[in-house]
């Protein structure tokens, strides 16, 4: 199980939206994951792809400390990350 879902369901998640931000470094890629999801409608999930690995522990963590939902965290290579994030509130 991962958060509460099947791995297959898990595969199953269209993001509603992706954005890759690769090649920045925080803050921009919380900047750029939070205005993201601000545009974004409640329930609709966002993607977001990034290659510096700060990132993929800190974007998570902000994420939930706004309210969001971080569906998964997966390292796909050597160097690059997908995040999938739900909106859960406004």
């Amino acid at each position: 199980m991962v958060l509460g879902m099947a791995i297959n369901e898990m595969d199953e998640i269209k993001p509603d939206k992706s954005i890759d931000i690769k090649g920045h470094v925080c803050p921009y890629t919380f900047v750029k994951s939070k205005i993201a999801i601000e545009e974004m409608e409640v329930g609709q999930v966002l993607e977001i792809l990034l290659d510096y690995e700060e990132a993929s522990r800190s974007i998570p963590k902000s994420m939930e400390d706004l309210g969001q939902k971080v569906l998964k965290v997966d390292k796909i290579n050597d160097t690059d990350w997908k995040l999938l994030i739900r909106k859960e509130k406004e």
